[in-house]
């Protein structure tokens, strides 16, 4: 065989094997960072429960112990405040909103300002501070930020350039992996994260989930989020509570939403003036009224409300206040600026409202709190559909999927008519008006120093 045919053939198997690994790269990668965001969401999940049990044990260590959070909450909420916005800024509250923004956005490096490694980073250690504090917070929200962030720096390593179908990905597979609802990763990011189908998206969407998910079984197993539930509608009472826990938690959900967004925005412009300053005594007058508040309902209301909803659910009676009191502590975190989601607490008042109304009418108390949970939680995102999955999900409930969905179709309508405007999307809102300034601000830094140039030139 002469030598230039074999070299040839060498250079061309060369050729072969250089294409072949430019193919398979990004798609390693990026199986890489799927599996990476289920272990980390595990990771996030165990440390936040280990932080919230050991506020409670603090609490409980001593006859005034349970007085220990007029002092540690405020002064948690405080620092949480000042490292959101002197360290890691962009970590603010739930992380959901970074996700979307960052979406609208077409410059790589506006988008690292909102999701990065540094600030899943913090996203993770701040929110876990906040449940050792007794902010009423979750973390699945964060999971959110948190894997959109994972996944655009594996984009990058990859090359891959379809940067909103990445963080589309990250998202739906941080919300998998942090309730163990593959299902609800989907739905989430198809109806809230996109708010459209788009089938290339959907594919990366969708191997993202099964890897995250497989990581995340393979750590703890299988399991739902709130056990196992088996209620049912049989009645005409609990056919009359769809509508009743339907209507009623759309409408809070609705008053929460357009008051938190509302807020929001007074809470900007009244900070503007010194912002870090300010913030961090608001983070602080905050945590002092949730110390309180948690101290009137005898500590049911700090961290996630995981415990006393898991109760409900299983038809234990509750205090009638409880949700209003929920409610009132998680509006509270979230205004005042500290890292932290609100998927779970919202999750609690749902369930105590729903077990509340239950209790009211005479209806079946495990039923009502299942679509309290389901009415309230839709007109909160304004999501109908991830509402009724992750719910059914989460409960292994398939014996209610009818009156889950109407409750969740209910609360959908009700939130729409009171208050238009979803909440995650009218909360973005801020970090792209933010985004636009820089840009405008870097263009005209960018033509005075043009100009500056000129001038020495001449």
């Amino acid at each position: 065989m002469p030598v230039s045919y074999r070299k040839s053939k060498m250079f061309r198997r060369s050729r072969v094997m250089r294409a072949s690994w430019n193919v398979w790269k990004p798609r390693i990668v990026f199986w890489i960072g799927a599996i990476a965001i289920g272990f980390v969401s595990v990771g996030f999940a165990l440390a936040a429960d280990r932080a919230q049990d050991f506020f409670i044990q603090l609490t409980e260590l001593g006859p005034y112990a349970f007085l220990l959070p007029l002092v540690l909450t405020p002064a948690g909420f405080a620092l949480c405040a000042w490292l959101a916005f002197a360290v890691f800024p962009n970590t603010q509250g739930s992380g959901i909103p970074q996700a979307i923004a960052a979406r609208h956005l077409r410059n790589d490096t506006h988008r690292l300002g909102l999701l990065s490694l540094k600030l899943a980073v913090g996203k993770i250690v701040l929110t876990i501070v906040g449940l050792f504090c007794g902010a009423s917070i979750g973390r699945e929200g964060p999971t959110v930020q948190v894997g959109a962030s994972i996944m655009l720096a594996v984009g990058r390593v990859g090359g891959m350039a379809q940067a909103r179908g990445l963080i589309l990905a990250g998202s739906a597979a941080g919300i998998a992996a942090a309730f163990n609802t593959p299902l609800a990763g989907i739905v989430f990011a198809i109806e809230e994260m996109s708010r459209t189908y788009e089938s290339r998206a959907n594919g990366l969407v969708l191997t993202a989930v099964i890897l995250s998910g497989l990581a995340a079984l393979g750590l703890v197993g299988s399991y739902t989020y709130f056990g196992e539930t088996s209620v049912m509608a049989t009645s005409h009472l609990d056919w009359a509570m769809v509508a009743i826990c339907g209507i009623c938690g759309g409408a809070l959900g609705a008053a929460f939403s357009a008051g938190a967004i509302r807020a929001s925005r007074r809470i900007r412009r009244w900070a503007h003036p010194s912002p870090l300053k300010r913030m961090v005594w608001l983070a602080a007058g905050c945590g002092l009224a949730v110390a309180v508040i948690g101290l009137i309902s005898g500590g049911q209301t700090f961290g996630t409300g995981y415990k006393e909803a898991s109760a409900m659910l299983e038809g234990a009676t509750v205090s009638p206040t409880f949700f209003i009191e929920k409610l009132g502590a998680t509006f509270l975190s979230m205004i005042s600026g500290i890292p932290g989601g609100i998927f779970a607490p919202s999750l609690s008042v749902g369930v105590g409202l729903g077990a509340t109304l239950g209790t009211l009418f005479g209806a079946s108390i495990a039923l009502s709190a299942l679509l309290g949970m389901a009415g309230y939680f839709a007109g909160v995102v304004q999501a109908p559909m991830t509402a009724f999955v992750i719910i059914i999900e989460m409960t292994g409930d398939h014996e209610a999927v009818i009156p889950i969905m109407a409750a969740s179709m209910l609360g959908y309508i009700t939130s729409r008519m009171l208050s238009p405007e979803p909440l995650y999307h009218g909360l973005s809102r801020a970090f792209i008006a933010a985004s636009i300034r820089a840009r405008r601000a870097d263009q005209q830094a960018g033509s005075a120093r043009s100009q500056g140039d000129a001038v020495t030139d001449t």
